[in-house]
């Protein structure tokens, strides 16, 4: 690839070099859509007590005022309970009124948590959510090898022994789509509450998540206005301490808070800590040479450019998450 960037390729290179003008460009553009481009008169956001939705949060409440926006947390049966205790803190820091809208209720009347574990008895027929937890995640792939991700189901039982198994494409896509009822509910929940407020909603998605395809069409992939879309995540990180977020949020690991045992996002998906994706994200972007790239990183060239073929492929494969509605 041809390197059309001015600067040398660093580990600094996703730095801000003047954070507070990009937090004022931020909060100036959230005020300016919601409220001239959109015509409503707050916003609604989601919060879990993650990074990205706490950035996102503390920046609306700068931009439109923490009394013209709306926070929900919207746990079910299976989320952290530690969630709740972030989003909460995090919610009484930028004095912004939290609700809770458990959506448990509704993903029983979806039959989600029957479908996705009938598909889970598929390939573990022992396996009882009473007595077990369970995850999917990437396993035995090879990220820096032209080898495709594979997928494997883990259970544990009770006294934290897992087991851990391949799973078929059909249990696969059986397990994805029950869970994918988590991410629509909250968004249908978040969006009533929007109507009836005449609010706009927030969403929370960062580049990698925007990008890459780590969402759920018209679930967290819906929303009126996105604050992050255009960050990387070690730079929403930076935009947390400026902001002012939460110490035990800034340290919390990403998680998907999907399945009932703990996962998280770099071992469901992304395959890469985040402070290595995020530069390998902008060198394939910025079209850097795998071969500087690589010096960088200590890696060959070859594996960097195994690297870029990868998100290459993820984008073609999650292309139809971002694409609107096929008219004629």
């Amino acid at each position: 690839m041809k390197n059309t960037a001015k600067q040398p390729f660093t580990k600094d290179i996703l730095v801000f070099t003047d954070i507070e003008a990009e937090c004022n460009r931020i909060i100036t553009g959230i005020k300016e859509n919601i409220l001239q481009r959109l015509h409503r008169v707050g916003g609604v956001i989601g919060i879990s007590g993650g990074i990205d939705s706490s950035v996102c949060m503390a920046l609306a409440a700068k931009a439109i005022g923490s009394e013209n926006l709306l926070a929900i947390m919207l746990p079910e049966k299976d989320s952290s309970d530690d969630s709740a205790l972030f989003a909460q803190k995090l919610a009484d820091k930028f004095g912004v009124k939290a609700i809770t809208e458990n959506i448990t209720g509704a993903l029983k009347g979806f039959a989600c948590y029957e479908r996705r574990d009938e598909a889970v008895r598929s390939v573990f027929p022992e396996y009882d959510p009473a007595s077990y937890k369970m995850k999917i995640g990437i396993k035995g792939s090879g990220l820096f090898t032209n080898l495709p991700p594979i997928f494997s189901l883990t259970i544990i039982d009770n006294k934290g022994v897992e087991q851990s198994k391949r799973v078929p494409a059909t249990e696969l896509r059986q397990i994805e789509a029950a869970s994918n009822f988590k991410q629509r509910c909250r968004m249908s929940m978040i969006y009533y509450h929007a109507e009836r407020l005449h609010y706009a909603v927030i969403g929370t998605p960062n580049k990698h998540e925007v990008e890459q395809g780590f969402f759920v069409k018209n679930g967290d992939g819906g929303a009126d206005v996105m604050p992050i879309a255009h960050l990387y995540k070690t730079q929403v990180y930076q935009l947390a301490h400026y902001l002012g977020v939460p110490q035990e949020i800034i340290q919390r690991t990403p998680t998907s808070d999907t399945y009932s045992a703990e996962q998280t996002q770099e071992e469901f998906f992304f395959q890469l800590p985040f402070q290595e994706m995020d530069l390998y994200w902008y060198a394939f972007k910025n079209e850097y040479d795998p071969a500087e790239v690589g010096e960088v990183m200590g890696r060959s060239a070859k594996e960097v450019e195994t690297v870029f073929r990868g998100f290459e492929r993820k984008i073609k494969t999650t292309d139809y998450l971002r694409m609107p509605p096929i008219t004629f």
